[in-house]
């Protein structure tokens, strides 16, 4: 028994510290919010009018997150107010952010880069439509182009269960991460979707999961595998009463602290989960969608349903996993294509006759 809670007992532990510590309050950015038309103010009037329109609560943090550093770097150079703003500036800020290194020396990703302008280029059209600006100077401003993208490798079955196989389900807090990674894998899901379950959107008798306030706001209902029902069954009967820290608190996952989990720790966990599987590969949580929906192709699974299954809007977007499904390919290939296979109708005639496309001597020693 005593091992069956060390996890559990050393997450509690954890936690009792850090409420003794009080925990930290965010600092302020510093930003010159001295009126109401400077450019730090402008922007919290943006984010604001944003979640009053209805956008979601991430979108709006990643508003917020990508226009910080515009706020930063033109707070540096002393450029407070929106009129200061010209193209050649703005095209000046494209160009330090195109030079910018980390602090481990890589620069930024071109999708950083385009997710920080393209909020530059929002935030400066919401300014002269509501007539702070007369004329747009982000109107022209040229994103980097996007980097071509490349096809994901999805896992093996072999590997999936390898990967499975990692958490110590001898200690209650293994069979919720088995139970995390066995609903990945079943459904799928998204990691943001994930860490949005509560509890009633797992349907025990039916064996079915709603997806609430998926991707762009969509909502879906999908089918759980009985592996990974029985996984689920364990851990809620198992595990998540000795995690719950409220009663009121509905999420489905809950951490070693009883609290809903972070879309980041899950996905710094099942890295380095896949990590520990030794297989010879890395990858994210998404990997486990891309093997979900290749698995059920190659399986036959007719991509219409496939697309539902992973809340897909456009059907475009699920045809890439028939560009992954090699196999069959493959197996299409070799049963159609005359030169799939050396494989001659009269094998005497083959041998003999040097006009035969599968004569012997024709072919490479």
């Amino acid at each position: 028994m005593q091992r069956d809670i060390k996890g559990i007992k050393r997450a509690m532990e954890m936690k009792r510290w850090a409420d003794r510590k009080g925990g930290f309050d965010p600092e302020s950015d510093g930003f010159d919010r001295s009126s109401s038309y400077t450019m730090a103010s402008l922007s919290d009037a943006w984010l604001l009018r944003l979640q009053e329109l209805g956008y979601s609560p991430k979108t709006v943090d990643v508003r917020r997150w990508t226009i910080r550093p515009f706020l930063r770097w033109a707070h540096d150079r002393d450029l407070r107010r929106p009129e200061q703003i010209t193209k050649i500036i703005l095209e000046g800020y494209q160009r330090w952010l195109y030079l910018y290194r980390m602090t481990n020396g890589k620069p930024l990703t071109v999708t950083s880069q385009r997710g920080r302008l393209g909020s530059v280029k929002l935030f400066f059209g919401w300014l002269c439509k509501h007539n702070h600006l007369s004329a747009n100077p982000a109107a022209d401003l040229e994103l980097p182009r996007k980097v071509p993208m490349l096809l994901p490798k999805a896992f093996t079955q072999d590997e999936v269960n390898a990967i499975l196989n990692v958490p110590d389900v001898s200690d209650r807090l293994g069979i919720r991460d088995r139970a995390i990674l066995e609903l990945f894998y079943a459904t799928g899901i998204r990691r943001a979707e994930l860490v949005k379950l509560d509890v009633e959107d797992l349907d025990l008798s039916r064996e079915v999961l709603v997806i609430r306030r998926g991707k762009y706001g969509k909502s879906r209902m999908v089918p759980v595998g009985e592996r990974a029902m029985l996984w689920m069954r364990k851990y809620l009967e198992a595990t998540r009463h000795l995690l719950e820290s409220a009663v009121h608190d509905k999420a489905l996952f809950l951490t070693g602290f009883g609290e809903r989990f972070a879309a980041g720790s899950v996905g710094n966990w099942v890295r380095d989960t896949i990590d520990a599987a030794n297989i010879g590969r890395s990858g994210t949580c998404h990997i486990f969608r891309h093997s979900c929906a290749t698995h059920m192709l190659e399986n036959g699974a007719d991509i219409r349903i496939i697309a539902q299954l992973l809340g897909h809007a456009d059907l475009s977007t699920t045809q890439i996993y028939t560009q992954m499904s090699i196999l069959q390919l493959k197996e299409v290939y070799a049963r159609t294509h005359p030169s799939a296979r050396v494989n001659p109708v009269n094998s005497d005639d083959s041998n003999t006759n040097p006009s035969s496309p599968f004569c012997s001597s024709c072919l490479p020693s």
